[in-house]
C-alpha cells in the first residue's frame, strides 16, 4: 500500500483545484447523473478524493462512507463532510464490515493497477439489490477526436503527459472496453450513459467558463435581448443535455452494474 500512497501523493491533480471551474462544473453533472441512478438509503464513495464530490451525493443519503488511499486528500474530505466516515485504503484493500445500497467509483478505473481487482472489492461491498455506478474518461470524446483531427494526439486512446504525469491515468476507456472489464468481474452492467458533451480540452474549457464572454451583448454566447440568465451555467446544463443523447461523444462514459 504505501508504495501506491506515495505515487498518488505524487500526482497534483484535485477537483477542486486543477482547472476548477471546468472540473467542478463536470462533477457537478456526474454527481447529477449518479443520483439519476442511485438507490437506497447508505452510500460507498470509493477514492473518494477530497470529498468534493461526496459533499455533493451525502445529502441524498442517510449514510455515506469514504474512501481514499490519499491521507492529504482525506483530511480535505472530513473537513469538507464531517458528517460522512472516511477511510484510509486501497480500492483493492478495502475491507468494511457495512454493505451499501450504491456505489459510486468515479474517476477510478483509469487510475488503478489492476481494475478487475478494485471492481470485485466494490462488489463485495453492494447490498441487495444495489447498483455500483462507474465513471471513467472517454477516450474518444468529441474532443479528443477533434485532437486527432489537428495533430495534437496521435491516436484517442493516447495518454497526453498530462495525462500520465499530472493525473496519473494508467489506462484510457471506451464504452465496450469499460463493459467489459465490469461483466469481467462478475457483474451486470443495466445502464449505460455518457456526462458532458465536451468541445474543447479542459485547459480550453476551464479558461472559457471562466474568462470566456458571457455577458448579454458581449458577441458571445449570452442572447442579447432574452430574459436574464446565467449564461455560462445555461451552457454547461445544455452540454450535459446533449451529450445525454450522444454519450459516445461525451468527457465521461458510465456504467451502472449489479451484482
Amino acid at each position: 500500500m504505501q508504495g501506491e500512497t506515495t505515487i498518488h501523493e505524487g500526482y497534483r491533480w484535485a477537483r477542486s483545484t486543477e482547472y476548477a471551474t471546468y472540473n467542478q462544473a463536470l462533477g457537478l453533472y456526474q454527481v447529477q447523473a449518479c443520483l439519476e441512478h442511485a438507490r437506497g438509503r447508505y452510500a460507498l464513495d470509493l477514492a473518494c478524493g477530497d470529498g468534493t464530490l461526496t459533499a455533493q451525493l451525502a445529502p441524498r443519503f442517510e449514510r455515506i462512507v469514504g474512501v481514499d488511499v490519499s491521507r492529504e486528500h482525506l483530511a480535505h474530505a472530513r473537513a469538507r463532510v464531517p458528517q460522512a466516515s472516511f477511510h484510509e485504503a486501497r480500492i483493492e484493500d478495502v475491507a468494511l464490515d457495512e454493505r451499501f445500497d450504491s456505489i459510486f467509483m468515479l474517476n477510478v478505473l483509469e487510475h488503478v493497477v489492476e481494475p478487475g481487482v478494485a471492481l470485485r472489492a466494490a462488489a463485495r461491498h453492494l447490498a441487495p439489490g444495489g447498483a455500483l455506478m462507474v465513471h471513467v474518461p472517454n477516450a474518444v470524446a468529441i474532443n479528443r477526436r477533434i485532437a486527432v483531427a489537428m495533430g495534437t494526439l496521435v491516436a484517442c486512446d493516447e495518454l497526453s503527459p498530462y495525462d500520465l504525469q499530472v493525473a496519473g491515468h494508467r489506462r484510457s476507456y471506451v464504452m465496450g472496453s469499460l463493459i467489459k472489464d465490469i461483466e469481467h468481474a462478475g457483474l451486470r452492467v443495466v445502464a449505460t450513459g455518457g456526462v458532458f458533451y465536451k468541445m474543447l480540452s479542459t485547459p480550453q474549457m476551464d479558461w472559457l467558463l471562466s474568462q470566456g464572454p458571457w455577458s448579454e451583448g458581449g458577441f458571445g454566447w449570452g442572447r442579447v435581448g432574452a430574459d436574464s440568465r446565467d449564461w455560462r451555467a445555461e451552457f454547461c446544463r445544455a452540454c450535459y443535455e446533449i451529450g445525454r443523447e450522444r454519450p459516445d461523444d461525451c468527457n465521461i462514459i458510465y456504467a451502472v452494474a449489479e451484482a
